[in-house]
């Protein structure tokens, strides 16, 4: 049986995740703002929560129908043979929201979600009392200009949990953004990538899982893993995939480094639980001392507003950053920053901008690549001294 999916996605990164859903076996492609739609059957619903590096979750769509009052919206919840998809014990909360819509009250909406799905499944089930105390489906639905979209969520915990990320400094990017810039960086299998203000070192680390080949989603668990219609076996075998399609013998290398010793040893700790931390490092390190050599990609999130305060010292460190990069040029060198003022600070203006928002801050992955990929990857430069940072 194929089923219609949707899968939400960072603003800007719709046309990598597209090509990912493309890559794991989903059918009929299509992209909008900020979400993907694909088909596939229940081992595509494995595989895209396994193997998607840049979407938020798996949805699956489950009715989409146009709705003014809530006895519509009550009658198309409950047209949908929900006694097929959960069991008489399902735990089902309801999740929603609605925007220029005539049913403006979420509260009042998600409880004609429940009390529609409470009708259907007693009438499924043939039972009078519906306890809620098996395992967790999540229902979610979104209400746009009038149109209802309804959900069963395959995922639960977003896609960015990857589970190597226990801890984290302030403001940190999240995953599927960082697969979002390593993928606009163009990472390679026997790519070089630095990162000279790493934090915990998530852009390393996810430049290093798709260096390698190594699917996201590995490392965690997800909701749909107990629905009926993804049987145990689906999930064991997509997850056989998933290793055997691993490229552990890539020429990668990433080195991350950071002003901050506890940023480094976090860093150092999640790249092991990510599994590539025999080809990732991180260093203490100022970036006034940054020398990359010319074949390395640089991704980076400097320091700004949340992870900063100072907006001075922000500037004064992409200053720094732009001069270092002007003495030693490096292959491409790819920033993503809130600094509208990016390019003056650093002092020269982007070959290409892209849009990203990062949660609901609006910012641009600045991209400059004037200088050619030369030989293969090498030794990254010599550890920088340790100093105190820009002030």
């Amino acid at each position: 049986m194929n089923y219609q999916l949707i899968a939400p996605c960072y603003f800007g990164a719709e046309s990598t995740a597209a090509f990912e859903a493309k890559r794991i076996g989903g059918q009929n492609v299509q992209v909008t703002d900020g979400r993907i739609a694909f088909e596939g059957d229940a081992s595509v619903i494995a595989a895209a929560n396994l193997g998607l590096r840049c979407a938020e979750r798996v949805l699956l769509l489950l009715k989409s129908w146009p709705v003014l009052t809530f006895d519509e919206l009550f009658d198309g919840v409950a047209s949908v043979p929900w006694e097929e998809l959960l069991p008489a014990d399902a735990c089902f909360p309801v999740k929603g929201s609605s925007l220029s819509s005539q049913l403006s009250s979420v509260p009042a909406c998600q409880s004609v979600v429940k009390k529609a799905v409470v009708e259907r499944l007693r009438r499924g089930h043939r039972v009078q009392s519906l306890p809620e105390s098996g395992g967790e489906y999540r229902i979610r639905f979104s209400i746009r200009k009038n149109q209802a979209e309804l959900f069963l969520d395959t995922t639960g915990e977003g896609l960015h949990k990857r589970g190597y990320r226990r801890n984290a400094t302030e403001a940190p990017i999240k995953e599927t953004l960082a697969a979002a810039i390593a993928d606009l960086g163009r990472v390679r299998r026997d790519s070089l990538v630095l990162d000279p203000f790493c934090g915990s070192g998530t852009l390393i680390i996810e430049a290093a899982q798709k260096a390698l080949n190594i699917a996201p989603g590995l490392r965690r668990r997800f909701a749909a893993e107990h629905y009926a219609f993804v049987p145990p076996e689906i999930w064991a075998a997509q997850r056989e995939k998933c290793l055997a399609e691993a490229k552990m013998d890539a020429a990668f290398e990433g080195v991350g480094y950071d002003i901050d010793p506890a940023a480094v040893q976090l860093a150092n700790q999640n790249a092991k639980l990510a599994g590539v931390g025999s080809r990732c490092r991180f260093e203490q390190a100022d970036v006034r001392d940054f020398a990359p050599p010319q074949n390395a990609i640089i991704l980076t999130n400097p320091p700004y507003g949340e992870r900063l305060g100072d907006l001075d010292t922000a500037a004064a460190l992409a200053k720094i950053l732009g001069e270092r990069l002007r003495a030693h040029p490096a292959a491409g060198v790819y920033v993503i920053t809130a600094d509208a003022e990016f390019e003056a600070h650093y002092g020269q203006r982007a070959n290409r901008r892209r849009k990203l928002y990062n949660g609901m801050i609006p910012c641009q992955v600045y991209m400059y690549f004037d200088a050619p990929h030369r030989g293969k990857p090498g030794g990254p430069a010599a550890p920088a001294a340790k100093k105190s940072p820009a002030k």
